[in-house]
């Protein structure tokens, strides 16, 4: 099989050209190729289809073999992917995801796909479509105890279910200890990504970010823009901000007239590949 390796700040995934290729059982694939031992490495696949809506469509598929619904990082690079290799050569870009059709906006150099806005949409507050079990519409700076520990979090959907929690430095969070613990917390049906956020100033904050399925990666595109309108609905931060993550930046805006969410980052090809399956 035919694979492309790209990443988005860091958020590495395979991409599989299915305009080209047929894909059996990509969750059990996804798990068998993201091993970074054993396979080729990576965040998980995803797949480029064919769509009757839009230039084409993503299918998300996590390290752990579960489906995601959206992936910010990923969608970037998928932008690049169908316009360099001439699927659709648009610099405005429609494409059909699991949370809705998105639409991309091209930074085209010397044809070249240098970097990607992507409207990310609205983002959803009320727990039962995020979702999350608990006996509130909204949680937003909620106290919620999850076993003997105790935190303030804000929830939000960017298709994605996210929980924001702040903290004073994203480098002293034991990450590895209380992610998977609030990722799997029975109040989240469905787990969810969690981001720790370091608010910086009005218009910049650091972010790392547990993903549900893959563990701690270092960028997440839903998860920076989840982070972005949780500081805002804080009145920590504007509502244009600066996201700093371990593999590099975001520029997210929520605009106030449409209420729709826009994120600005680069998108990179790593190298193209054949596997024996």
């Amino acid at each position: 099989m035919k694979f492309t390796k790209m990443q988005g700040i860091g958020n590495d995934y395979i991409y599989i050209n299915c305009f080209e290729e047929k894909v059996q059982n990509p969750s059990e694939l996804s798990v068998k190729l993201s091993e970074r031992h054993f396979g080729i490495g990576s965040d998980g696949i995803i797949l480029i289809e064919p769509s009757e809506k839009a230039d084409c469509r993503m299918d998300i598929y996590n390290a752990d073999g579960s489906q995601a619904m959206m992936c910010g990082n990923g969608i970037r690079c998928v932008g690049k992917y169908v316009y360099e290799r001439g699927i659709a050569k648009k610099d405005v870009l429609k494409v059909d995801t699991m949370s809705g059709v998105k639409t991309l906006f091209l930074d085209v150099q010397d044809g070249k796909v240098r970097s990607v806005k992507v409207d990310m949409g609205k983002p959803d507050f009320y727990a039962a479509d995020i979702p999350v079990d608990y006996p509130k519409e909204q949680l937003i700076d909620e106290p919620v105890a999850f076993g003997s520990e105790e935190y303030r979090i804000t929830c939000v959907s960017m298709g994605n279910p996210h929980c924001v929690l702040f903290v004073d430095g994203v480098n002293e969070v034991k990450i590895e200890k209380i992610g998977p613990k609030l990722e799997c917390d029975r109040i989240f049906p469905k787990r969810a990504n969690i981001e720790f956020v370091q608010v910086l100033s009005k218009d910049e904050i650091n972010m790392r970010v547990w993903e549900r399925g893959s563990g701690e990666t270092w960028a997440c595109g839903t998860g920076a823009c989840a982070a972005a309108v949780a500081c805002a609905v804080n009145y920590k931060t504007g509502r244009s901000v600066t996201v700093h993550l371990k593999g590099g930046d975001l520029q997210i805006e929520w605009d106030e007239k449409t209420d729709t969410v826009r994120m600005r980052g680069p998108a990179e090809f790593v190298f193209d590949g054949t596997i024996e399956l």
